[in-house]
């Protein structure tokens, strides 16, 4: 009977020892976890957004179809609707003199071509009833999809300088053949600096 009180006295105790740790414990502080220092113009609860510096297109595509030049600025006056010379007849000699060339993926009018633009706006104010219509090309190489568009930056920026030299712009379409449409049939730097161009179509309206 003796040895029973002993071992349950004993269990007691250890109870109470248990208890008084866990009320230690507990009212115990925990430090604080230190904060991340959040970069200069962070806001927490954001994720950063990654800025792209360098070129996200293809680095594969070849020379003339190479992405570096696709922001080139012209004066972005808006295109003509595409049927606002619909029936009027084209002719593509009149200023086939007049064709202006490109560097490769530039649409940048060169110096050296800028008086080829001022005489087909010489040509336009001569002839007050035509319009004219200027095709942007380029090159065989790369995709036809940025073809197109650099075909049609070129031939906007040549849209652009006529407008500068004071024709309407209603008077000045544009469209863009990409490598639809070469000059000179050869897959060397001869043919493709013959390609990229700009031509310019004279339209005539249609007989009353």
């Amino acid at each position: 009977m003796k040895v029973r009180y002993m071992k349950l006295n004993k269990f007691a105790n250890l109870l109470v020892i248990g208890l008084v740790l866990c009320v230690a414990a507990s009212g115990c502080r925990k430090k604080p976890t230190p904060l991340t220092t959040l970069p200069p113009g962070a806001t927490a609860g954001t994720k950063p957004v990654e800025v792209s510096t360098g070129n996200t297109m293809n680095p594969n595509i070849p020379p003339d179809s190479k992405p570096g030049n696709i922001n080139e600025p012209f004066t972005g006056n808006p295109s003509n609707p595409a049927d606002l010379h619909a029936g009027w007849i084209p002719d593509a000699t009149i200023l086939k003199a007049q064709t202006v060339h490109f560097d490769f993926d530039s649409s940048v009018l060169k110096i050296s071509e800028k008086p080829k633009v001022s005489a087909v706006a010489d040509y336009l104010k001569a002839n007050s009833a035509n319009a004219v219509k200027v095709e942007g090309n380029c090159d065989e190489r790369g995709t036809e999809e940025y073809n197109r568009s650099l075909g049609e930056r070129r031939a906007l920026a040549a849209r652009d300088e006529l407008i500068r030299l004071g024709i309407d712009s209603k008077r000045v379409d544009t469209i863009s053949y990409g490598k639809d449409k070469p000059e000179v049939n050869g897959h060397d730097e001869a043919a493709w600096k013959q390609n990229r161009r700009d031509d310019f179509i004279v339209l005539s309206p249609p007989p009353k």
